[in-house]
């Protein structure tokens, strides 16, 4: 009978820890989603206002680079804005976990579009990688030659704009990790 009388104190000891943990996850969740958010927000606005004109134009001929020039670049700042505006929007779902902790498929659902969104915007910042370093290193191979030597500007905005998509990224990975330990807890 003592027996008996300690596991159910222990059961009962380690289950309020579980409800908090889960909890701790939710909110921890909520502050992720915001920083994400931010950087997927910085990102595509950084990109999305990415313009220079070199000094040696003429009356006929202007020198300018823009992001729209490249599909790639056009990609990017449309899948970071399609993420960010998922970012907002799941903050009502994400809050509601803090609520309830108790709600599975909802965190199913919730996991489900992460992988997505995070399949698109790991597409949009690496093939504006690709593109940004061979607008610093060019091909010889391919006779492109780099154009960041002229256009210096240009080329540290989109660099920078790669390094908030890629910490959106990092946090989508944690965001999932996170929901999945969330889940298995139930």
């Amino acid at each position: 009978m003592k027996a008996s009388a300690v596991e159910s104190s222990e059961i009962s000891k380690g289950a309020p820890p579980r409800k908090g943990l889960i909890r701790g996850l939710s909110i921890m969740d909520f502050i992720l989603r915001i920083v994400a958010a931010i950087a997927t927000l910085g990102s595509a606005l950084g990109m999305g206002t990415t313009r220079q004109t070199l000094p040696f134009s003429t009356q006929f001929v202007k020198f300018r680079a823009v992001f729209s020039d490249l599909p790639t670049f056009v990609f990017f700042v449309t899948s970071n804005s399609i993420v960010c505006g998922y970012l907002v929007l799941s903050l009502v779902l994400s809050f509601f976990h803090i609520v309830r902790s108790a709600a599975v498929k909802s965190r199913v659902l919730q996991v489900f579009l992460d992988t997505v969104m995070y399949g698109l915007l790991t597409t949009g910042a690496s093939a504006a990688t690709a593109i940004v370093y061979e607008a610093h290193y060019g091909n010889s191979n391919t006779n492109w030659f780099p154009f960041c030597r002229q256009y210096n500007r240009f080329c540290k905005q989109i660099s920078g704009s790669l390094i908030g998509s890629f910490i959106a990224v990092v946090l989508f990975i944690i965001l999932i990790l996170m929901s999945a330990i969330s889940i298995s807890k139930h």
